[in-house]
């Protein structure tokens, strides 16, 4: 009974990941020019992090929020899932031109290429330095709690490259090259 529970799910999932797990796109994407009418799964910035290592230097489709377009001239935004869990840095290619700075706030779907940078461990140590230095030194008003929060980050990254045995803390980004608000 258990094997038969075990392959209906199986099969029910091979299916619903090969068929309606993706999302048919339509509709002139901004940045290309070009009709867009292949099937792709498209990721939310909350689900991107737990399939970004198989997807590395690749094609795919991140759907969120954004979160803030970087003023100075809009060539980078910052999108979030529902969850707000994880924040996905999208950086705008030649193709796409910028991001408007009305976008905040709305949902859009982008297409790009993921790609990963690498903190390395010495990385990391010189920047625990840097902020300890700057807590001793720094007797401004906010600071210490200011320098806290980054050193609760850090430890986070160390926690993640312990937990996967790396010697590097991987931040993903995406390099875009069309974007749409999502439902058009």
């Amino acid at each position: 009974m258990k094997n038969l529970l075990l392959i209906t799910a199986l099969v029910a999932f091979v299916l619903t990941s090969c068929t309606s797990g993706g999302q048919k796109q339509g509709g002139e994407a901004r940045g290309t020019g070009l009709e867009t009418t292949e099937v792709a799964i498209v990721y939310s910035a909350d689900t991107l992090y737990a399939v970004a290592e198989s997807f590395l230097d690749q094609p795919i489709t991140v759907k969120g929020f954004v979160t803030h377009v970087c003023s100075h001239a809009g060539k980078r935004c910052f999108l979030t899932g529902v969850d707000q869990k994880y924040t996905i840095r999208v950086e705008a290619m030649e193709e796409l031109g910028s991001f408007n700075k009305e976008l905040t706030g709305t949902e859009v779907v982008v297409d790009g290429v993921l790609r990963e940078r690498r903190l390395t461990r010495t990385e990391i140590d010189d920047m625990e330095k840097d902020v300890n230095k700057r807590m001793e030194d720094d007797e401004e008003e906010g600071a210490a709690e200011a320098c806290q929060a980054e050193l609760a980050n850090i430890n986070e990254m160390k926690e993640w490259m312990q937990e996967r045995g790396k010697d590097y803390y991987a931040i993903y980004y995406v390099e875009g090259l069309s974007y749409r608000k999502a439902g058009d």
